[in-house]
């Protein structure tokens, strides 16, 4: 979770349509996110649909897919792409998961 918000409960079925939920606590704002694994390439790619709780239609699904790709030495890169998201929430969720990518990458820097 981008911080300040955490994960109160995580439930997670790391399969081709196994699903997905993040109970979430951001400032006293409750969430749940929901979804389901669309594709599971072990280091490579990751795909899942994303529904959030406190979206203005909490049924609308949109699209993530993590791509990883091996570069020179012990690099990674990752590529983060969240598609069909209402238009009223893709600056939120790219900062979201730059904040995201931003905190895996310290916590992996040590």
């Amino acid at each position: 979770m981008p911080r300040p918000a955490r994960a109160t409960r995580i439930e997670i079925d790391p399969r081709v349509g196994g699903a997905l939920r993040f109970e979430i606590d951001d400032e006293s704002v409750e969430m749940i996110v929901t979804g389901r694994f669309t594709a599971l390439e072990p280091r490579h790619r990751l795909q899942f649909t994303w529904s959030c709780s406190t979206w203005p239609v909490p049924s609308a699904e949109s699209l993530v897919t993590v791509t990883l790709e091996a570069r020179t030495g012990d690099e990674t890169l990752m590529t983060i792409l969240h598609a069909q998201l209402p238009d009223d929430l893709v600056d939120k969720h790219r900062d979201g998961w730059e904040l995201v990518a931003q905190q895996l990458e310290g916590a992996l820097r040590g």
